[in-house]
């Protein structure tokens, strides 16, 4: 088989990828271009393979999706299998996604640095529900009027619209899971019969 021929073959399965991709996000063509600024008639004819893609194309389609641009060409494992965190520091504190899906239940890998003993909390409101679970460390929970300190496996749930903030319970830093799902979901617990 020539180069060129493997080429072509990738190139074509482009299209139904994108396709598959957005729709599996539930998003409009639309709502695609005005997240791109691609028009929708060229990412019509990029998901028909009517458009042949290129780079200027699939980088921002790989950006707006949230997946790495080998999921869109179909590029071959490497067979590492390390997984390759890119973690982000917001407010002092480092999260790292462990899940890519938009919309839904999202998960985290938090860590927060260890805090001197006279830290206020600053507690905020956003819509969600949010599900934690203490790894390492010591966290300081503030849920509305509680304040509590959870250690290594103990788990919080509670509804993100109630004023809540995280922060370490001590000078040592504290890692946590966190699920974070939109608003009204609750873990849903099953028990064998």
């Amino acid at each position: 088989m020539r180069v060129d021929d493997d080429l072509d073959r990738v190139l074509i399965a482009v299209g139904p990828r994108l396709r598959a991709v957005r729709r599996a996000r539930g998003v409009t063509l639309a709502e695609l271009a005005a997240a791109t600024g691609i028009s929708e008639s060229t990412l019509s004819r990029l998901e028909s393979g009517r458009r042949r893609p290129n780079l200027e194309l699939l980088l921002p389609l790989a950006r707006a999706h949230g997946v790495p641009l080998d999921e869109l060409v179909g590029a071959p494992p490497t067979g590492d299998p390390r997984v390759h965190l890119r973690p982000v520091r917001r407010h002092g504190m480092t999260f790292m996604a462990l899940s890519r899906r938009p919309g839904g239940t999202q998960a985290f890998k938090m860590v927060i640095p260890g805090a001197p003993h006279d830290a206020v909390p600053e507690p905020k409101t956003h819509e969600g529900h949010e599900w934690l679970y203490v790894l390492n460390g010591r966290l300081r929970l503030v849920v509305g009027e509680r304040d509590i300190v959870l250690a290594p496996g103990e788990v919080a749930e509670f509804d993100t619209r109630v004023p809540h903030w995280l922060g370490a319970a001590d000078a040592a830093p504290v890692e946590l899971l966190i699920l974070f799902g939109p608003q009204g979901e609750r873990v849903h617990l099953r028990t064998r019969t």
